[in-house]
């Protein structure tokens, strides 16, 4: 994306060791990015950032395997002022926790801190391995959990990544202690640009019809009448006026190509809102 010449500063969802400054240290790497890089306490201040700054990325989660869709980012972007802000690409990020502590014997664990995310999501290496009556400590993100350590003794231990451990100074005491092999978080870059067609992509859109009967089956069947198929389909409240939402869909191809450009066409046609959200690389 020859674009990225103009860009000044990457910002991401932080703190800093957060799974969003790997995904970050991804699309950085990736596009050979070396520029000023801010991470912020939440996802709208990304958003709002990169909305009302030029030359500015962001890099935002916006699906979880398990936990399903991010509302914030989702409503934020939708919602954002600017048009010209959309997905550029995207990286869907193995999520591997580890134990984390300043001691280096996970017999001597009696306490763990964490969000309660990750500690949903790490139950059952709890509940086998660490003490039945633990003293767990919610945090508000795995980054901020490792800051924390600091405040506890050293019989305490946090959830977070291999990440966070090296910008803490902290051991390893075991990885890959979540329940579930498979879980994955989508991130996103998103910024004021236009994209290219790699031969790769993805494309989102924003819809809402009529709330009348019929009027968004017939939205849906214009993918169908385009042999188009739809891989994610969510829908948000409008904010506007209640029952009233916003669809979300997702589907391969580039808003470049002949048949999804007659399809969007024929969709906003049809559609009483309708924003294109992006149409971006896909990146492994």
């Amino acid at each position: 994306m020859e674009f990225l010449n103009s860009v000044k500063e990457v910002v991401f969802l932080g703190p800093g060791g957060s799974y969003s400054e790997m995904a970050k240290d991804f699309f950085c790497k990736n596009y050979d990015l070396n520029v000023v890089e801010t991470p912020f306490k939440t996802i709208t201040q990304v958003i709002e950032y990169v909305d009302k700054n030029d030359n500015i990325l962001g890099v935002i989660p916006v699906e979880n395997s398990i936990e399903g869709a991010v509302r914030e980012a989702i409503d934020c972007l939708i919602k954002a002022k600017n048009l010209d802000l959309q997905y550029l690409a995207e990286y869907i990020m193995p999520i591997r926790h580890c134990l984390l502590s300043k001691n280096t014997d996970i017999n001597s664990v009696n306490g763990l801190i964490s969000h309660p995310q990750a500690i949903a999501q790490c139950l059952g290496f709890i509940h086998n391995k660490l003490p039945e009556n633990i003293d767990i400590v919610k945090a508000t993100s795995t980054a901020k959990a490792a800051v924390l350590l600091d405040e506890y003794s050293n019989d305490y231990a946090a959830i977070g990544s291999s990440k966070t451990a090296e910008l803490y100074k902290l051991n390893i005491l075991e990885r890959d202690i979540n329940d579930d092999p498979t879980n994955q978080t989508r991130f996103i870059l998103i910024g004021k640009y236009k994209t290219s067609n790699t031969g790769n992509d993805k494309t989102s859109l924003a819809f809402s019809t009529e709330n009348k009967p019929g009027m968004l089956l017939e939205a849906l069947k214009v993918f169908q009448n385009y042999n188009i198929n739809l891989s994610y389909i969510d829908s948000r409240p409008s904010k506007i006026k209640f029952g009233e939402y916003t669809f979300l869909v997702d589907f391969d191809g580039h808003v470049s190509d002949e048949i999804i450009s007659k399809a969007i066409e024929e969709l906003n046609s049809k559609a009483s809102y309708f924003r294109i959200v992006g149409s971006y690389e896909k990146l492994s």
